[in-house]
C-alpha cells in the first residue's frame, strides 16, 4: 500500500445527486474533498463517526444541530459523533476539505 495518493487517480463517489467526494483512509481516520454543486443538497442525516471541515471554495449553508451558519473559505466547523446536521451550496460551486474519525466504511 503507498503511503502517496495521485488526486487524479481518487475514484469519485456519488453520495447524493450533485454531490460528489474523493476519499483516502487510513486505519483510524479518513479525508474526503466533498464537491457540491450549485443549489445541490447534502440532506439532513447523523452518523457515529466525529466530522470536522474546512470550507476551500464557495459559500455554504450549514446546519449543525440547532444552529445554521454560512461558510466560507477559511471557515471550519466540528460535528460530534451523533448530530443532526446538512448542508446546501448557496452560491456556485462548493469545495470541503472533511475529515471522518473512524473512517466511514461505506465511503471506501
Amino acid at each position: 500500500m503507498s503511503h502517496f495518493h495521485d488526486s487524479s487517480k481518487i475514484i469519485r463517489k456519488e453520495l447524493v445527486s450533485g454531490v460528489t467526494l474523493r476519499p483516502i483512509w487510513g486505519d483510524k481516520i479518513m479525508m474526503s474533498h466533498i464537491e457540491i454543486s450549485p443549489g445541490s443538497e447534502v440532506p439532513i442525516h447523523s452518523h457515529p463517526h466525529e466530522q470536522v471541515g474546512t470550507m476551500l471554495e464557495g459559500v455554504l449553508e450549514m446546519t449543525i444541530g440547532e444552529e445554521t451558519r454560512q461558510l466560507r473559505p477559511g471557515d471550519s466547523y466540528v460535528i460530534p459523533g451523533g448530530v443532526e446536521h446538512s448542508a446546501r451550496a448557496i452560491d456556485g460551486w462548493v469545495l470541503v476539505l472533511d475529515i471522518f474519525s473512524p473512517p466511514r466504511e461505506e465511503y471506501k
